[in-house]
């Protein structure tokens, strides 16, 4: 009877991987994760650097959302809770969109688990946005260093 599932090679053998075909794709598999592996996982604080970038601009385009909708940024303390929740301190804004300006309806955390600092008016111009890095104290090198929407761009 034929067996029409059965594939047969030249030879009338059935075909498939033999055990030394598929343990030399594995060792290349292995040798590629080994190369690339460390250069992905070794820069964990330049993900957070990044990370922490990116959530300053999206912080910035929603304060200057605000900013149309009442004709000022929110006061140093109004803070940053201002793009989710209408102020009930300082100036009052007229125009607050229903639902805030934040996606999530939430101010989220800077990548080490802090918060961002906020300050309006600020010595740089109508604000300054900025985490403090790991330690969470100003100043700092490193992975300790500061970044703001100043050089976030």
């Amino acid at each position: 009877m034929f067996e029409r599932n059965k594939r047969l090679n030249p030879l009338g053998n059935a075909q498939g991987f033999t055990l030394i075909e598929l343990m030399v794709v594995m060792v290349i598999l292995l040798i590629l994760a080994g190369l690339v592996g460390p250069r992905i996982m070794g820069r964990p604080e330049e993900a957070r650097r990044m990370k922490a970038k990116v959530d300053i601009q999206s912080l910035e385009t929603a304060l200057k959302m605000y900013y149309l909708d009442n004709g000022s940024y929110p006061t140093t303390e109004q803070g940053l809770d201002a793009l989710v929740a209408a102020p009930a301190v300082g100036k009052l804004p007229q125009g607050w969109r229903e639902g805030g300006y934040l996606e999530k309806g939430r101010v989220p955390k800077d990548p080490w688990g802090g918060e961002y600092i906020y300050l309006s008016p600020s010595e740089k111009g109508d604000y300054n946005l900025m985490t403090y890095g790991a330690d969470g104290e100003p100043g700092g090198e490193g992975k300790n260093s500061d970044t703001s929407n100043w050089d976030a761009e």
